[in-house]
C-alpha cells in the first residue's frame, strides 16, 4: 500500500475540493468529506495507473506538512 497526503479545502458553496501534491495536477471534489476522501483515492490511483501505462515513475510522497498559523486581524 501507498501512503499520500491530500489536502482537503472546505468550499464556500459546500463540498470540499481535494488537492494532491506528490501528483501534479491531481485534483478533485466531492459534496461531503467522506465523498471527497474517496474520490481523491480513485483519482490518485488513476493518476499511478497513467504512470505506469506511460513508463513514468510512480510519485513518492514529498514529505508535505501542513500547519496551521494564527495571525492578527488587521486594525480598522
Amino acid at each position: 500500500m501507498l501512503k499520500y497526503t491530500i489536502i482537503l479545502v472546505p468550499e464556500e458553496d459546500g463540498g470540499y475540493s481535494v488537492e494532491a501534491p506528490a501528483q501534479p495536477g491531481c485534483y478533485t471534489q466531492g459534496d461531503t468529506r467522506e465523498e471527497a476522501i474517496t474520490m481523491a483515492k480513485e483519482a490518485i490511483e488513476l493518476y499511478l495507473e497513467s504512470c505506469q501505462a506511460h513508463d513514468e515513475p510512480i510519485p513518492e510522497e514529498s514529505g508535505v506538512e501542513s500547519l496551521t498559523v494564527e495571525v492578527k486581524e488587521p486594525v480598522a
